[in-house]
């Protein structure tokens, strides 16, 4: 299998999806970057899972601003729309110093059937006098990651890890040999990619995005975009837990919310509040981090804020650990099963993001190495079979209050871990991973992010036709 960095499962993207907003930009962009052949038009088509939800995704979106040349993680979100109303008037998109005719409405077309490659299938086709110039298709596999059709092997640097892993066993197999922690082995792996100052910048990147997410979510009310008006909560449920803390900068805040009471009840819903900000920030075309998708990125900050805020957090090494050990389980079910909703169902998405966060958090909480897979595979085994059936196709409902139910899992399942002897366990991660996708692939396609089945079905008024 090929290896896998963290900084691979945590990525900074825009939300509202991975698979089908931060893919499709990235395939677009990848498309117009190696275009030389003279055009005048290009024409997307969008297969599967991107057509029939595809608007709620904003794919369509993202695939004007991928041909735009813009950068996800560095263009400004404000200027998303201003961007977008352009394309529409001037019917052109500019990239460098080339202009070419778009007219979305017409050269973004949802074909609503399924594509042979994958549910996610994306077809960029570059036109001269109407003529096909060059075509490329694209899938995109969930997190973020896309991979081309028949693409031609490339000469690529092998990846000699000194802690090759492809499964659970493996990494107990290191941990007893050198007698030490999940999150040593991960950081011995990534210094065969980067440096140790470049490791410690990005997951410094990283943390800073995802505080600055939850910030902004708590303190930003109003209804998110999409056309089923949902109203923010996040705000509302941090003003009555913050009550009349002042602040005016999020270091402030920060240490307003450490200042609060410490009691089950409001930890609980401090949890909860942090991940609904992340998910209403994302539902608004906000800037997240994949942990490890779009969908799923508010039950790793939650978790990881629950422990900064609310445990005995002894320093920004903490952090690197959780994130560490968390990235590296998202790797282990990346290989081995899937981290698309529209191939797995939710179980992929929330229930990966809640077994990576429930290791994390048992590797800084002072468990070991098997403590901490125990965690991971028992987050995992109350989200088996988990459907993804988003209403309307937005990442609304019911998608923002699981993170919400994933983050308290995961922390359920890292107590239960802490107290238990994992050589008691009946089941290991390696068998909860395989059974995953096992359900993942039997499991009906009309809960895998189609909104054909389940809650989108029954509430059809709120689907937005393509």
């Amino acid at each position: 299998m090929n290896s896998i960095s963290i900084f691979e499962i945590f990525k900074i993207g825009i939300g509202p999806s991975s698979s089908h907003t931060l893919g499709p930009w990235k395939a677009a962009k990848e498309f117009i970057e190696q275009l030389d052949e003279s055009f005048d038009r290009i024409e997307v088509q969008l297969y599967g899972s991107l057509s029939k939800t595809g608007k709620g995704h904003a794919t369509d979106i993202a695939v004007q601003l991928g041909l735009s040349g813009y950068d996800i993680e560095s263009i400004p979100v404000d200027d998303i729309e201003s961007i977008i109303r352009r394309i529409e008037k001037d019917q052109k998109i500019r990239f460098n110093n080339r202009e070419f005719d778009f007219t979305p409405n017409e050269d973004i077309l949802f074909e609503r059937v399924t594509h042979s490659l994958h549910p996610n299938t994306i077809i960029f086709s570059s036109l001269k006098d109407g003529e096909k110039v060059k075509s490329q298709t694209y899938a995109s596999v969930g997190g973020g990651f896309i991979e081309k059709e028949k693409q031609e092997k490339e000469e690529k640097e092998i990846r000699q890890l000194p802690f090759p892993i492809n499964h659970g066993k493996d990494i107990l197999k290191y941990t007893d040999q050198r007698n030490c922690n999940i999150s040593d082995i991960v950081f011995q792996n990534e210094l065969i990619i980067r440096s140790e100052e470049e490791v410690q910048k990005k997951i410094s990147e990283l943390v800073d995005v995802m505080l600055e997410c939850v910030y902004r979510g708590c303190n930003t009310d109003g209804t998110l975009p999409g056309g089923l008006n949902v109203k923010r909560r996040a705000k509302g449920i941090h003003q009555k837990l913050l009550g009349d803390n002042n602040y005016s900068k999020r270091s402030d805040w920060i240490q307003a919310v450490k200042g609060c009471k410490k009691e089950f009840r409001q930890v609980n819903q401090w949890i909860s509040c942090f991940a609904l900000a992340v998910n209403e920030e994302n539902a608004s075309m906000r800037r997240v981090v994949t942990s490890p998708t779009n969908g799923a990125a508010g039950v790793i900050p939650a978790v990881l804020l629950y422990y900064y805020l609310f445990c005995e957090y002894e320093g920004d090494k903490d952090i690197q650990k959780f994130l560490l050990t968390a990235g590296e389980i998202g790797c282990l079910f990346k290989k081995g099963a899937t981290i698309s909703a529209a191939v797995g169902g939710c179980q992929a998405e929330i229930g990966v993001s809640s077994s990576m966060a429930a290791a994390g958090l048992t590797e800084v909480m002072g468990g070991t190495p098997r403590q901490v897979l125990m965690a991971a595979e028992i987050a995992m085994e109350h989200h088996l079979g988990l459907t993804c059936d988003p209403v309307g196709g937005l990442v609304q409902i019911p998608c923002i209050e699981r993170n919400a139910m994933g983050a308290i899992k995961a922390i359920t399942a890292s107590n239960i871990a802490l107290a238990s002897d994992p050589e008691d366990a009946k089941v290991d991660l390696d068998t909860v991973i395989k059974t995953m996708w096992e359900t993942a692939q039997e499991m009906n396609g009309k809960y895998k992010e189609t909104s054909e089945g389940g809650l989108a079905f029954n509430l059809p008024v709120f689907y937005p036709e393509c």
